[in-house]
C-alpha cells in the first residue's frame, strides 16, 4: 500500500513474506495467489506492496536470469502487488523445524553474504515500480556476536565498502539498511552509528526493527534522534511488537508455551538480564525477578494470551517519531510477523485463509497507526 506522508513524500508500507516457506520460483508465485492476492482484496487495496524474501538459491537464478526477473514482476503486477524492500536477512531455511542460530550464517565476514546481497539489489532494481524512488535491502548486522575478533571485524568493514562501491553502480538507487538485533554485533542503535559513522551513509543505512528497539529497551526518541543528528538514514522500518512478561515468575506456565524449538527469542529485561533463548530464561535462577521483553515477533492486532502483553506502546512511539514530524525520516515500512505458525496452539491460524486474514489484520492495524499520524491512504497501479 501506499501513503503520502504531508511532506509530500510516498510511503510504502508491506509485509514480509518470511513467513511463508516457499523458497523457489514456483513456490513464490504460488504464495502470491494463496496469501497477498486475498490480503490485498480484503485490504480494499488497488497495489498491496510485499516485503518479499527470496532465500539464496532462487536469487541467485534471478539475478541470472533477466527474463525470470521480468517473468516475476509481470505476476506480481498482473496480481495488483509491487516490491520496493527485500528482506535479505535469512539466507534460506527460515521456515525449517529448527532455525535458531543458524539464521545469522552466512555471515558479514563471508563472500556469500555479501554475492547474495548484491544479488537481492540487482533483482529489486528490475522489480521496483516505474515511479518509485529507490529500493532497500535489508540485512543482519554484521554477525552473531561469538566469535569476534579484529580480524572478523576487518573483513566486515572491506565488505562494507565493496556492498557501497557495488551498490552505486547499479541503474537505480538501492539502499541496503543493517537490522539491530539481540545478541548480533550491533543490537542497539548507539552500535549502529559506531558501525556506520564513517560508511557512505548515501547508500548504507539502518533497518529499525521496532521489536528489537523495544527488547534492546531503547527510548524510541532517543534512538531515533540518535541515528539523526549522527546523519545515519532509517532505510527501513519493520513494524513488529515483541512479547512482554511484567512478572514473569508468575507467567511461567504461560511463557512455557510461547519456548518453541523454530526460531531464537531473546530475553532482556531492564537491570541486566541477558538470555539467548526463552527457555534459558525460564532456567536462569533469578531472573524472573525483573520485567522481560522477548523477542518474538506477535501479531500486531492480536493481545497475547494474558497476562502477557506487547510492546505495541513503544512501536506507537517510534512510529511517531519516525513518520509523525514535519518530515517522514523513513519510507519504507514493512510488516514483520513470521512467528505465526509457531504461535501457542489456540492463536495459531488454522490453515493458509485463517493466515492471510491475520496478515490482512496486522496490515489494517499498520495502517491506522500512520494514517492516525497525518499520512492519507493514496490507490494506484503498480507500473
Amino acid at each position: 500500500m501506499r501513503l503520502r506522508h504531508p511532506d509530500g513524500q510516498v510511503v510504502h508500507l508491506s509485509y514480509c513474506t518470511n513467513v511463508h516457506a516457499a523458497e523457489d520460483l514456483a513456490g513464490i508465485l504460488e504464495q502470491l495467489d494463496t496469501y497477498a492476492v486475498p490480503i490485498r482484496e480484503r485490504l480494499g487495496a488497488d497495489v498491496l506492496g510485499l516485503g518479499l524474501w527470496l532465500a539464496a538459491p532462487v536469487a541467485a537464478g534471478l539475478a541470472s536470469d533477466g527474463a525470470a526477473r521480468q517473468r516475476l514482476r509481470g505476476a506480481l503486477t498482473a496480481r495488483g502487488l509491487e516490491v520496493v524492500t527485500l528482506n535479505g536477512f535469512p539466507y534460506q531455511s527460515f521456515q525449517a523445524p529448527v532455525v535458531k542460530y543458524a539464521v545469522y550464517q552466512p555471515d558479514w565476514t563471508t563472500p556469500q553474504r555479501l554475492a547474495y546481497t548484491m544479488d537481492l539489489a540487482k533483482i529489486l532494481t528490475d522489480l521496483l515500480p516505474a515511479d518509485a524512488v529507490r529500493g532497500s535491502v535489508s540485512t543482519l548486522p554484521l554477525a552473531w556476536r561469538d566469535p569476534w575478533d579484529a580480524a572478523r571485524a576487518s573483513a566486515c568493514r572491506r565488505a562494507l565498502d565493496e556492498l557501497a562501491r557495488q551498490l552505486h553502480q547499479l541503474p537505480r538507487p538501492v539502499r541496503v539498511a543493517f537490522e539491530p538485533e539481540p545478541g548480533c554485533i550491533v543490537e542497539t542503535t548507539a552500535e549502529a552509528v559506531a558501525l556506520l559513522g564513517e560508511a557512505d551513509t548515501e547508500v548504507l543505512g539502518v533497518c529499525l526493527d521496532l521489536a528489537h528497539l523495544a527488547c534492546a529497551w531503547e527510548e524510541p526518541a532517543e534512538a531515533v534522534g540518535r541515528l539523526r543528528e549522527a546523519g545515519i538514514p532509517i532505510v527501513k522500518t519493520q513494524i513488529s511488537a515483541a512479547l512482554v512478561s511484567e512478572d514473569p515468575h508468575r507467567d511461567a506456565v504461560v511463557l512455557s508455551e510461547y519456548a518453541e524449538r523454530r526460531f531464537l527469542h531473546q530475553t532482556r529485561g531492564p537491570h541486566g538480564l541477558s538470555a539467548d533463548d526463552l527457555d534459558e530464561a525460564l532456567c536462569t535462577p533469578g531472573a524472573d525477578e525483573q520485567p522481560w521483553r522477548i523477542h518474538y515477533h506477535v501479531p500486531l492486532h492480536q493481545p497475547p494470551v494474558p497476562p502477557l502483553r506487547t510492546t505495541v506502546g513503544v512501536l506507537a512511539d517510534a512510529l511517531r517519531e519516525i513518520a509523525g514530524g514535519d518530515t517522514a525520516l523513513c519510507d519504507h515500512f514493512d510488516v514483520e510477523t513470521y512467528t505465526w505458525n509457531v504461535l501457542p496452539p489456540a492463536s495459531r491460524p488454522d490453515g493458509p485463509a485463517e493466515l492471510a486474514n491475520g496478515i490482512a489484520s496486522e496490515l489494517f492495524f499498520a495502517r491506522a497507526q500512520l494514517t492516525a499520524l497525518g499520512l492519507a491512504v493514496t490507490q494506484g497501479v503498480p507500473s
